[in-house]
């Protein structure tokens, strides 16, 4: 035998109830505010900002040495440093989803959308295309250059690599790319399921990128998490400036 707790009507709700209700009222008013999108985005820059600074000063003073070594050695079996855990369909899998985040790839995703953009006249979205995809290309890099952090040591790499290793440029764009391309399809679909569905491929794409780096042995987890924060903070950014541009020059 089961008791029911729905509320009779007439009834007095309990006050925790009716506080809850209230919340989700109030929350709902705040959602629907023209600016609560551009304060929640403020929050995510200076929040992202905050933390690239402050783990970009942990890895200057090495105290993410440890981390970063276990990590890596967790990838590969004891007795053979050169012989990355997992079966050998996973070894190849990781060299090819790797390469989502590599410049042959976002190149052709970004100029496929340049394509479809410009077939459609919108210009004003292709400037914040090439402010998105260029400027967190050249930002990637010249971070880089300004860090100099040379590649692991602590395994052999799996991949070739030649520029320094914080942050994680494949990180970096992976995040830049594919979670802004998920946001604006998201925004395109009414239905909740299919949003969580976009941003969640998005998501999952840009962390396979910067696991596979990690497993390859090219990069510290410092990096690609470096890497990922960079990448929002900048995507987040050029959306912000988008919006805070006239009317007439929105994209």
């Amino acid at each position: 035998m089961t008791t029911s707790t729905r509320t009779a009507p007439g009834a007095v709700q309990p006050r925790s109830t009716r506080q809850r209700q209230g919340l989700w009222a109030r929350l709902g008013v705040l959602r629907r505010h023209p600016d609560f999108t551009l304060l929640v985005a403020a929050l995510v820059l200076v929040a992202g900002g905050w933390s690239f600074v402050e783990l970009a000063d942990e890895v200057v003073e090495g105290e993410t040495a440890a981390f970063d070594r276990a990590v890596l050695l967790m990838f590969r079996a004891p007795d053979d440093l050169s012989d990355p855990r997992g079966p050998p369909w996973l070894e190849a899998a990781m060299r090819d989803l790797t390469a989502l985040g590599g410049s042959a790839v976002v190149t052709l995703v970004t100029l496929t959308i340049f394509g479809y953009l410009a077939l459609s006249r919108r210009l004003r979205a292709i400037g914040l295309l090439v402010a998105l995809v260029g400027g967190g290309a050249l930002l990637a890099r010249l971070l880089k250059q300004a860090f100099a952090r040379p590649r692991p040591s602590v395994v052999p790499h799996l991949l070739g690599v030649e520029s320094a290793s914080f942050p994680s440029s494949h990180a970096t764009m992976a995040a830049v790319v594919y979670l802004s391309l998920g946001v604006v399809l998201a925004r395109l679909v009414d239905e909740p399921r299919l949003r969580a569905f976009i941003i969640g491929v998005a998501l999952a794409i840009a962390l396979v990128v910067g696991v596979s780096r990690v497993y390859a042995g090219v990069h510290y987890p410092s990096d690609v998490l470096a890497g990922w924060v960079l990448g929002v903070s900048w995507a987040v950014l050029c959306w912000l400036g988008a919006r805070l541009l006239p009317v007439r020059w929105r994209a």
